[in-house]
Parts: structure tokens; C-alpha cells; sequence
């Protein structure tokens, strides 16, 4: 649709889960449409996703929360609270919460290694799938521990693993948070306005987000840490049985698109779309594009162009 029909975003809701987390979450549209729910990354919050909170207000009720350790959601001290497993149930919660029994997942980033990991083991909560620029769990595994250009690309995660990691990103105005989005791209969507936003949420905390990382044993191998390096998991454990789509910003420089290969074995349901320009974030960067995108895919009311290149 992508309209210019104006959409209120609804920020300030909070979601009381059973398992004691308390979710902030912004919302458009009319509850009881059907429910797409928008998840962020690091370091970002909500605000990610409002082009396409106003964009699918239109027609759907758009949901895009703060995960847990972000912004005004619940931040738990304990590193062990930010394994993928509780932040998974989080997000079944809340579906459960917004009154659905599933939901349309369009996820970036940390959201996305989240929602892999909810399609793999709900998905039957999971109506279709649509990832940008976030790897296969298990691909993502072979690459940090095999793949010595990934184990570069990826040595900020160890840092951020780090104590005192949050600390160090706070200091100088959070000058190495922006670094984040200033060193992929010229980031001209970070105008003042938009800084002031992130600015107010990193100052609620950034300990949080870090625990992302400290949490995972998705990083690349140390001396003290093997991490991805020591595990040892069957891929037919990472089978995704529901439709998907990966919108992937080919020049990530964190995330290269070598990471797509093999990605049809794990998802019988595939089809992806590659940006040759766009960075790791591209939804920034080309919010249209991303809408028209999203919109084909879940709609799907005629074959989707193979030539991505001419959509706008």
C-alpha cells in the first residue's frame, strides 16, 4: 500500500508476561486485524521499525516491542536471563498477550537470530517469516567457528562480551554506540531528531544489550571462550517448517552475504532477496523499498518479481 495515509504509532503499552517480564511495545492499527509483529536488534529499540508501524497500520495491527534489556522493557541484571530461549518466550507471551495464537514475524539483527530460533521451535506460532540480515543459527555456528574472514568480521562480539563493555560505549556521548551505524554506509537517517531518540533510550541503560552477546555461545573462539567452536549440534535440529524470506543488505560488513549459502537446506520455504548496496541497515536506508517488500511477500497475490532491482 504504502500510502500516504497517516497512521498514529501508539508508544507507552506494556505487556505483563506470565513468566514475570514486563514488555514495552508501540502498536498501529486495530487490534484483532491480523497481528505482524516487528522485532528490533542491537542497538536499537522500537523506533526501528516505524516506517512500518505507519506503513502496515493501515491494514494490519502492527506490534513492534522493546525485546527484554532494551529501552523501557524490563532489563534483568542476570547475564543467564538473555539466552535466546527466555527471549523466545517473551515474544510467544506477548503474541498471546496482543489476543492472537500467531503472528507475522518480520525481524533484524539480534531480533532475527531470536526468531529463527522461535520459527525452529514454534512454528506453529509463526504465520510467515521474514528475516533481514540475520544468519541461520547453525550457519552462522559453522562460520564463527570455520570461516576465519567471519571470525574477523564478527571480533566486535567478543569485545562486546567484555566487562565493562556498556561502559565503554556510554562514554563520550555514546560516541562507539553510533560508531555501530556511522561506520557502515553514510547513515544520512541518523539526522538530529532520530539521534536525540536513540540517545534517550541508550541512557536508560545499555547492559541490556550487551548481555545479548555475553549470553550466547554464538561468538567467535578464545583462548578462554571456544564458543561457537565447542559446539556440537545436529543440523536437523535447525529445520525451519514455515514460509520465509530473507531481505539481505549485501554490503554488511559485520554480516557478509556468504552467509546465505546452503540457507535452502534448512528452510524448505525460501526466497531471498539481496541488496547489492544496501548495508546491515538497509532498513534505515531504503524504508520504502523494505515496505514494498514485506508487503509482497506476505501478501503474495501474484508470482514475486525475480527482478528486485526495479522495485522502488
Amino acid at each position: 500500500m504504502d500510502s500516504d495515509q497517516q497512521v498514529e504509532i501508539r508508544s507507552g503499552q506494556y505487556a505483563a508476561l506470565a513468566n514475570g517480564t514486563r514488555l514495552h511495545y508501540a502498536s498501529a492499527g486495530v487490534p484483532g486485524r491480523p497481528l505482524i509483529l516487528f522485532v528490533h536488534g542491537f542497538p536499537e529499540f522500537w523506533y526501528e521499525w516505524a516506517a512500518q508501524l505507519s506503513e502496515f497500520g493501515q491494514d494490519y495491527f502492527a506490534v513492534a516491542p522493546d525485546l527484554r534489556g532494551f529501552n523501557l522493557s524490563d532489563m534483568p541484571a542476570d547475564v543467564a536471563a538473555y539466552k535466546a530461549k527466555y527471549i523466545v518466550d517473551d515474544l510467544r507471551l506477548l503474541i498471546a498477550h496482543l489476543g492472537d495464537q500467531k503472528a507475522i514475524i518480520v525481524a533484524h539483527d539480534w531480533g532475527g537470530a531470536v526468531c529463527w530460533n522461535l520459527a525452529i521451535a514454534l512454528p506453529e506460532l509463526v504465520e510467515q517469516l521474514i528475516i533481514i540480515n540475520a544468519p541461520h543459527p547453525y550457519l552462522f555456528m559453522q562460520a564463527l567457528a570455520h570461516d576465519a574472514n567471519q571470525k574477523a568480521a564478527s571480533e566486535y562480539m567478543n569485545w562486546l562480551r567484555q566487562e565493562g563493555s556498556e561502559l565503554a560505549l556510554a562514554q563520550d556521548d555514546f560516541a562507539l554506540v553510533e560508531g555501530f551505524f556511522k561506520k557502515q554506509g553514510e547513515a544520512g537517517w541518523f539526522d538530529a531528531p532520530t539521534r536525540a531518540l536513540y540517545h534517550a533510550c541508550w541512557a536508560r541503560g545499555l547492559h541490556g544489550g550487551v548481555n545479548y552477546y555475553r549470553a550466547s555461545p554464538l561468538h567467535p573462539p578464545t583462548a578462554t571462550a571456544p564458543g561457537a567452536a565447542q559446539l556440537n549440534l545436529s543440523a536437523a535440529d535447525f529445520k525451519v517448517n514455515v514460509a520465509t524470506r530473507v531481505i539481505w543488505g549485501e554490503a554488511d560488513t559485520a554480516l557478509p552475504k556468504n552467509l546465505l549459502d546452503g540457507l535452502e537446506e534448512f528452510v524448505a520455504d525460501l526466497e531471498i532477496v539481496r541488496i547489492p548496496e544496501g548495508t546491515h541497515w538497509i532498513i534505515h536506508e531504503q524504508p520504502s523499498r523494505i515496505n514494498t517488500l514485506i508487503r509482497a511477500f506476505i501478501e503474495a497475490e501474484k508470482p514475486l518479481a525475480k527482478d528486485y532491482a526495479s522495485l522502488p
